[in-house]
């Protein structure tokens, strides 16, 4: 008895890997079937690569950047197997998007696939939650501003909203206790449920086969190929080149790492390209009049992309037509086409406008100038000027160059009432920072507020505060130092 009968009698694994070679592709090897196998790939690569990064990082707000820039500097090809994890990702929901794409185009969601197609939803969502909890990991400055965006938005959903930006920041401000659950989500609970969605996807892909082809014919009559070796090889290639494009980019367009991240400094950030579009409804909501603008905020933060994951989920049983010929499906292709279209001018939107800011950004003063250190009252104008620079650099990253703030989470400066009346609670929030909701009119606001005592001086809380009471349209009387002080008493 050889080693690979006692095996089989024991296991039965030779029969079945026997069994899933020689199985029968319907109208032949194709490499329309590639991405799922190069998108496997992906995924394995990334877990490869993370458990190597995981020997060195330490999760913590004094040691994640400090050991991001080791592994960078002192680790055998670190800063290499850093990029390959980075462009790994985006090669990972690339070939997510479009292994869908093709499933959806294809009409291989419909029955008896209805379940394979709700794990492969549910394994894009998971994939996307990877993404954006790895991208504050290397703690500098643009996975702080970036991911700080990301919590505001969390916090903006009814009902839920405040409860997650809770345990995602775990504080008043991000620190150590955000980078360890970031850290928890995205090394052990994410991969865990990924591994066990890939399991029930293949074993479901096992059981149904192959969909083949987007035609209506019995698939027994069509021309039949093998798994082995015609579609192993064509996947195999796939996944080879796909390896070859992120080797290429990991040497020739490495990944930089920022300054440390410091929530003083102005940054503009530059969410992930997979983010855009959603960043792109965010900005319009924004931009709408006041009045329709919460409204707006809903459908841009919970709705529109809520209501799309649901309707990809039920989209089995939502599309009745039992066709999965493409001449016989005009209006799910329509669709499909229209939202990839819109997906892509909101994305190009988003870039546009953030790469507007970061270029206005560089014209803006980065050192704040003092402001009247007296007790006397400053003129608001003197004080407003001083005060500029010390918003620009401070607080334009969070509430907007032009005091917007952010949709459901950051409150906006302009035209903001409370800003004229008595000044003793906007100091006391600039000094000691602020965690729970902030109603203004019909809108709450559910974005955290760092503490800045410590980190500017009296004189600048005061040209600050002076600055956003005297800008925008509002009517707010100068502050002093000496009122400032006698807040932080």
């Amino acid at each position: 008895m050889n080693l690979i009968t006692w095996i089989e009698q024991r296991t039965g694994i030779v029969s079945q890997i026997t069994d899933f070679l020689t199985e029968d592709v319907p109208g032949g090897a194709s490499y329309w079937y590639v991405f799922g196998s190069a998108t496997l790939f992906a995924m394995v690569l990334q877990i490869v690569t993370g458990i190597f990064l995981t020997f060195y990082y330490a999760p913590s707000s004094a040691t994640a950047y400090e050991s991001t820039k080791y592994i960078y500097q002192h680790v055998p090809f670190g800063s290499f197997v850093i990029s390959l994890h980075f462009w790994g990702s985006t090669a990972m929901i690339a070939l997510l998007f479009m292994h869908m794409l093709q499933v959806l185009i294809w009409g291989s969601y419909k029955a008896p696939r209805e379940i394979m197609w709700v794990v492969g939803v549910l394994l894009l969502v998971i994939t996307l939650v990877l993404g954006l909890t790895g991208y504050l990991l290397p703690w500098d400055m643009n996975a702080y501003f970036a991911s700080q965006v990301a919590i505001n938005i969390a916090s903006s959903v009814p009902i839920v909203g405040r409860a997650t930006q809770e345990f995602l920041s775990g504080g008043p401000a991000m620190g150590t206790l955000t980078i360890n659950r970031f850290f928890g989500l995205h090394v052990w609970l994410m991969p865990a449920l990924l591994v066990m969605l890939v399991a029930g996807h293949l074993v479901i892909f096992r059981h149904n086969g192959s969909a083949g082809p987007p035609v209506d014919t019995d698939l027994k009559k069509l021309p039949q190929g093998r798994f082995w070796p015609n579609q192993m090889f064509m996947d195999a290639l796939a996944s080879f080149l796909v390896f070859g494009v992120m080797v290429a980019l990991a040497i020739f367009s490495p990944v930089p790492l920022d300054d440390k991240a410091d929530p003083t400094q102005k940054f503009i950030a530059y969410p992930a390209w997979y983010f855009l579009a959603l960043y792109g409804l965010l900005r319009i909501a924004g931009n709408l009049p006041e009045g329709v603008v919460p409204i707006a905020n809903l459908l841009a933060t919970v709705v529109i992309p809520g209501g799309l994951v649901t309707l990809l989920i039920l989209l089995p049983w939502l599309d009745r037509n039992p066709s999965r010929q493409l001449s016989r499906r005009p209006w799910i292709l329509g669709i499909t086409t229209l939202s990839i279209i819109i997906a892509v001018g909101l994305s190009l939107y988003s870039q546009m406008a953030i790469q507007k800011e970061q270029l206005d950004s560089k014209g803006t003063p980065t050192v704040a100038s003092p402001a009247p250190a007296t007790g006397g009252v400053a003129a608001p104008a003197a004080a407003g000027q001083n005060g500029a620079p010390v918003y620009a650099t401070n607080c334009a990253s969070c509430h907007g160059a032009s005091g917007a703030g952010t949709p459901n989470a950051i409150p906006p400066f302009a035209g903001n009432p409370d800003m004229n009346g008595d000044a003793t609670g906007i100091i006391h929030t600039v000094l000691y920072g602020r965690s729970d909701a902030l109603k203004i009119g019909a809108t709450t606001y559910n974005g955290m507020m760092p503490p800045w005592k410590g980190q500017l001086s009296n004189a600048d809380v005061a040209a600050v505060v002076t600055y956003i009471r005297s800008s925008w349209g509002n009517k707010g009387s100068a502050v002093t130092a000496a009122q400032v002080a006698k807040v932080t008493k």
